[in-house]
């Protein structure tokens, strides 16, 4: 099983998030939900009026979706407990689908690539952190077929587990 531009980009996006102050349960739920989004993007939104992209499922109760913003990007918060998590769809992602979805590709190694990414994404500056645009331009797009390539040959000799580190 191969490490798809899906997984290096939510991946990535954890790692930004991380690195700019979001805890690891909501930073992976970040990196989860903008990968969905981003994919989506590039298909072209498909689903109905107010089960798009973003949107609030119609079968929860009519509220108004808690807008956030890391950056100038924005995605929908769901509060839960104590715990921050983003929905896009009517669908919430935690760090159990994150494991799910992408950690689980990587068979026991995600901890290695987390911390790659992690130090990848401490090279650059704040302001391309926190910037969509910079962060695709500039650290997504020149790296995600080299970690594309790195992490699948590393999950091929990887024994099993998928849960990613807890910091």
């Amino acid at each position: 099983m191969s490490i798809s531009r899906f997984c290096v980009m939510a991946t990535l996006q954890s790692a930004r998030a991380h690195e700019l102050g979001l805890p690891m349960d909501s930073a992976l739920s970040w990196g989860l939900n903008r990968a969905i989004f981003y994919a989506a993007a590039k298909r072209g939104f498909k689903g109905s009026a107010g089960t798009g992209a973003g949107a609030p499922a119609r079968s929860k109760p009519v509220s108004a979706p808690q807008e956030y913003h890391l950056g100038d990007e924005l995605a929908y918060a769901e509060p839960q407990g104590n715990k921050l998590y983003f929905a896009i769809g009517g669908k919430t992602q935690t760090e159990k689908d994150f494991e799910k979805q992408v950690a689980a590709r990587f068979k026991g190694k995600f901890d290695v690539a987390w911390e790659e990414a992690l130090d990848y994404v401490r090279h650059f500056d704040r302001d391309t952190l926190l910037s969509g645009e910079g962060f695709f331009a500039s650290v997504y797009r020149p790296k995600r077929d080299e970690f594309a390539a790195k992490w699948t040959a590393m999950a091929g000799d990887a024994s099993t587990g998928t849960r990613p580190p807890r910091k």
